[in-house]
């Protein structure tokens, strides 16, 4: 049992993520005019953590993580559509759905190096947007998929004008999502997908079996993708293209470089930190926003991020910081 002590105390809760917890689901009605915007922030903050659990925890680099975000965004919008509009059983089916397509998906990054990784992740997408883009009988096609009405959470909660029962209900799914993916990375399977990242052929040496291993991950980790874009789709009543675009895995890739991969609240900060970013550089500069966003992400790397606020530490040593 001796072997388990570490594990169970990174998996013990700390008073601060109460805290921080509490404050997530006060804020949209502290705040009711951002309602949208904290909705918003949960959606991609689950969307990063799903990232993580497959970067951060197990050393598998994709470009094409919206592949799943965007179809569990189409699943649940259509189901809504076609089938009845309940976004509970809409978002359990768009998790499963999703589920499904990365167990297929995982095939094809259990061979090959990161840079065949990084081009098949990426090729999944593409191929999801064209027929997304193609079957616009289907899905709208480049004008959207239009005329999805969600009904009430849980059959009591209408969504409102303001974005509080749609941020409500984010924070709900997100809280419980995240507490399935802590257990996870601090259980012994965690452990077994962190020794996988650090050295594989060392992994597969000592028993463990990496592909199911690599397989089980990414699948859990595309069903939570998914659960991500559904949440996206119900809340905001409408699907696009957008949602499987290389922006959409290029920002979230983005968010875990701000906030730090390898623990889970690094793609909440994360996700926190870009959309606030984003918001307020759009509003002063519209057109050169990213300009300033690629600006500190060049900061970030070159000077750490734990210095990144204190301008006067740049010039000296790093001191081994980490970027």
């Amino acid at each position: 049992m001796d072997f388990q002590q570490p594990l169970l105390r990174k998996a013990r809760w700390r008073p601060w993520e109460y805290a921080i917890w509490a404050v997530a689901f006060v804020l949209p009605l502290l705040m009711p005019s951002h309602a949208l915007m904290i909705n918003e922030i949960a959606i991609v903050a689950l969307f990063a953590m799903s990232l993580d659990l497959i970067l951060g925890y197990t050393g598998i680099v994709s470009l094409g993580h919206a592949a799943f975000f965007g179809f569990g965004a189409y699943t649940a919008a259509l189901f809504a559509k076609l089938v009845m509009p309940d976004p509970t059983v809409g978002l359990v089916v768009a998790i499963v759905l999703c589920a499904a397509l990365g167990a297929v998906a995982s095939v094809t990054i259990l061979r090959g190096t990161d840079l065949t990784r990084l081009m098949v992740t990426l090729g999944t997408a593409l191929l999801l947007l064209e027929l997304a883009n193609k079957l616009d009988w289907l899905t709208g096609g480049a004008d959207g998929l239009q005329g999805v009405v969600m009904g009430p959470v849980l059959g009591l909660f209408d969504f409102d004008l303001y974005g509080r029962t749609a941020a409500w209900y984010s924070l709900s799914v997100v809280l419980l999502l995240f507490l399935l993916m802590r257990r996870l990375v601090h259980s012994p399977f965690g452990a077994t997908l962190k020794a996988v990242r650090d050295n594989r052929l060392r992994a597969m040496a000592i028993g463990i079996p990496v592909v199911s291993r690599l397989a089980v991950i990414y699948t859990v980790a595309a069903a939570i993708a998914g659960a991500a874009g559904a949440l996206l789709a119900q809340t905001t009543g409408f699907a696009s293209l957008d949602v499987l675009a290389f922006d959409r895995s290029a920002d979230v890739l983005l968010m875990l470089v701000i906030g730090g991969v390898g623990w889970l609240y690094g793609g909440i900060a994360g996700a926190i930190v870009f959309k606030l970013l984003q918001d307020t550089l759009s509003t002063v500069t519209p057109q050169y926003w990213m300009f300033w966003i690629g600006l500190i992400l060049v900061l970030l790397v070159l000077v750490g991020r734990d210095r990144l606020l204190r301008p006067w530490t740049w010039f000296g040593a790093r001191g081994g910081a980490k970027p």
